[in-house]
């Protein structure tokens, strides 16, 4: 076989074997380690590849923000901030139709500037908004909907898990992926409250619901003490990155001191649970450590095939336009959203494509929030959407079926992909901060 075929056959074998439930790290790195090793004859070079991947990723310096946001995010989820924002956030909306579906995609956008995780937000808010919801006869459908949609801007508003995975594949920074996600998410934030405005209107009983009865305005102060500690900790992270005075690094380590603090004086976190955060920011991390030294081998493997290469002549060839070389890369994403998730999706294409890109003169940075947004539709599309199962395994409802958590999410996923359209003909949306 020749390199590119070689090339070819690793790259399906490791999509068969994360489908096949193989740890993605283990399928990414075994396959072109030995793919490597096939196509030179040489052992050692295989070896000094993979030490070359592991000094190159894990050991740089921009690395240190992996633990500091997880671990931020993590003491924010126990100390209870995402339920007092939706606190907040239901007081607001509850007299309006879909008004708590609106709420919980309002506070799931705050939850996530300060988490970056779509699994931590899902498992939140499937506790606080679902039976919210349920008790004033909202459609079950539509009430585990939205959750599962407004849970992947966990994934796009920074500080992100996968924002950070592709600033290393891509080799770019993590700071300025941090920025050009602000409006994206916000867009989306927009676009689903807009939406679910649509369907009360259109289609009341899909949504369902009846007015709040027993609605009363909050106090300024409660609001105020449920609000200022998020908000204040949003501005000293992203704000601290935007003005240039902290390094995300730096920005990380004072948004866990900050976080932590806060859950200190609202006395919400006990020795036991500060042990169980670090703890839980190890395994995180050292996965993404791991995710990230395979990533490296497997993109060098793809070098040594030429793969990248031939894609780039292939289309070459074809005369493909801009807008063509994009609608493959959504439709492949699309396609692998339905078998795997998006840590894997990333990792198996950007590596493909960004050849593909940087000589068009196409901004790495922008293609990044392309890449996310359009992987995250895959978490909420069958069979393998992973927040609408950790959606179905937190509420434990026998009478809310996976099924119904699919079907809720649907209209959701559909937002998502007119609003990556968007994203894909004006560019400035993403990059507009940065400029």
């Amino acid at each position: 076989m020749s390199p590119v075929e070689l090339g070819m056959a690793s790259v399906g074998a490791i999509v068969i074997l994360i489908y096949l439930g193989v740890y993605i790290p283990i399928a990414l790195g075994v396959v072109s380690f030995v793919t490597i090793w096939f196509m030179r004859d040489n052992f050692e070079l295989s070896m000094n590849l993979l030490k070359i991947a592991v000094g190159d990723s894990v050991m740089e310096y921009a690395f240190a923000t992996v633990p500091l946001f997880t671990f931020m995010g993590l003491v924010v989820s126990k100390a209870g901030l995402g339920g007092d924002v939706y606190e907040v956030m239901s007081t607001g909306f509850r007299r309006v139709k879909g008004g708590i579906g609106m709420a919980t995609v309002g506070a799931n956008a705050v939850f996530a500037a300060v988490t970056g995780s779509s699994i931590a937000s899902a498992s939140v808010f499937s506790k606080v908004s679902v039976p919210q919801m349920l008790r004033y006869d909202y459609n079950p459908r539509f009430a585990v909907g939205v959750v599962a949609g407004s849970s992947v801007l966990g994934m796009i508003i920074p500080p992100s898990a996968m924002l950070i995975i592709y600033s290393f594949v891509a080799e770019q920074s993590v700071g300025e992926m941090f920025l050009a996600g602000i409006v994206p998410g916000l867009m989306l934030a927009v676009a689903y409250i807009g939406a679910i405005w649509f369907m009360g209107r259109f289609f009341p009983k899909f949504v369902g619901g009846r007015p709040a009865e027993d609605y009363e305005v909050m106090p300024w102060g409660e609001i105020a003490s449920k609000t200022l500690p998020t908000l204040g900790l949003i501005a000293v992270v992203l704000g601290g990155i935007y003005t240039g005075w902290l390094t995300p690094v730096e920005a990380g380590a004072t948004g866990s001191l900050v976080a932590l603090l806060i859950a200190l004086v609202r006395r919400r976190i006990t020795l036991k649970g500060f042990w169980e955060a670090l703890l839980e920011t190890g395994h995180i991390t050292a996965s993404i450590l791991f995710l990230i030294t395979a990533a490296s081998i497997y993109s060098r493997m793809l070098g040594l095939a030429g793969l990248p290469n031939e894609l780039g002549d292939m289309l070459a060839g074809s005369n493909a336009s801009f807008f063509t070389i994009m609608f493959l890369y959504v439709l492949l994403m699309l396609f692998l959203g339905t078998l795997l998730d998006t840590a894997s999706i990333i990792l198996i294409v950007v590596p493909l494509f960004l050849p593909l890109i940087e000589p068009m003169g196409l901004s790495l940075v922008w293609f990044g929030i392309i890449t996310v947004v359009g992987a995250e539709i895959g978490l909420l599309t069958p069979p393998l959407g992973i927040s609408c199962f950790v959606i179905k395994a937190t509420l434990n409802d026998p009478r809310i079926s996976l099924k119904d958590v699919f079907l809720g999410a649907l209209p959701f996923a559909g937002v998502m992909l007119i609003v990556l359209v968007l994203l894909i003909r004006y560019p400035a949306l993403s990059l507009a901060i940065l400029n």
